[in-house]
């Protein structure tokens, strides 16, 4: 299943200072805040924190931005918190990734849909991963696949959603290929990827369906080995020693965008400031530093353009959950 990723690329947590490019907007003065829609430690964190910490330290804001943690409904918390309360904050932005648009597409965020917000920008893109720990059978894709053809409930699946969620849509799509099916698999749901994590290192399940940027530090230690990256192509840097789903003869792939959206009533002056403020920080030299030490490879869309995006991308996952079997 091929997915439409009309990404323009270009890559990025050690900011030198506080550089002001040229015709950036003026920095934000009043106090601000990233939601990160689950527990510390996961893909969400790790959003907040690269806005968090790009923002301060790129002079686009003059004051620490907050991060706070919303976990619930792997981000309906959130999402439906900021259209009942904070709807027209105009120094509040929330977290979001592929996975808010496959659960968007589900249906899962209650009486909300994705036209219900602002969406802001995206500045980074990821790619999904099959991971194993370091004692695990399976040296390769190839081994996992047969003994999930054998037998698929024999192998605990975990990963920081429920069944239906991007996680979830990873481990589906890598069981088509295999022509097992995808309601054949044991999944274990976890709130968050660093919940999954923890579940893999400590043997509770065997396959991790995450994102390559979560796994750094894990890599570096050793702890894990990365069976495939589903990616259209190897990626550079730590990552460019595991092997593609798809050079291994498994056509799945998966990226997930990093960014964020406003409330629905933040007013155009506020948003457009929002919009201009990530640009000029993501066209950065030190952002591309700051995003490449966090796993994460360029994207830059904004405003209308990201928007749109976003909302061809809920309609593809709605015909995507026909296809892994969701709707019946």
């Amino acid at each position: 299943m091929k997915i439409n990723t009309a990404f323009r690329c270009g890559s990025g947590l050690a900011l030198l200072g506080g550089l002001l490019m040229a015709g950036s907007v003026q920095a934000q003065s009043e106090a601000t805040e990233c939601i990160a829609p689950a527990k510390p430690g996961g893909g969400y964190d790790l959003t907040c924190r690269l806005a968090a910490n790009g923002l301060q330290e790129s002079g686009m804001i003059e004051r620490p931005m907050a991060v706070s943690y919303m976990p619930g409904g792997i981000g309906a918390v959130a999402y439906n918190h900021v259209n009942g309360v904070r709807e027209d904050d105009p120094n509040l932005i929330v977290a979001a990734s592929t996975g808010a648009a496959v659960n968007l597409a589900l249906g899962k965020f209650g009486e909300y849909d994705a036209t219900e917000v602002r969406w802001l920008g995206a500045i980074g893109v990821d790619y999904g991963a099959i991971v194993v720990s370091e004692d695990a059978p399976w040296q390769d894709l190839d081994e996992l696949m047969d003994d999930l053809r054998e037998n698929p409930q024999e192998i605990a699946i975990g990963a920081g959603g429920s069944i239906g969620s991007q996680d979830w849509m990873k481990a589906a799509l890598a069981a088509k290929a295999a022509e097992v099916k995808p309601q054949d698999l044991r999944y274990v749901s976890f709130e968050g990827g660093g919940e999954a994590m923890a579940a893999l290192l400590g043997d509770h399940i065997q396959v991790f369906t995450g994102d390559l940027s979560e796994l750094r530090s894990q890599l570096e230690s050793g702890k894990v080995r990365v069976l495939a990256a589903l990616a259209e192509e190897r990626v550079e840097g730590p990552y460019a020693d595991i092997p593609t789903a798809v050079e291994q003869g498994y056509d799945v792939k998966w990226p997930i965008w990093r960014g964020y959206y406003m409330g629905p009533e933040v007013d155009d002056a506020a948003y457009e400031s929002w919009v201009e403020r990530l640009r000029d920080m993501e066209e950065s030299d030190e952002f591309a530093q700051l995003r490449e030490d966090q796993g994460l490879f360029p994207m830059a869309l904004y405003g209308e353009e990201f928007d749109a995006y976003v909302q061809e991308q809920v309609a593809e996952f709605k015909a995507l959950s026909d296809e892994v079997g969701l709707s019946q």
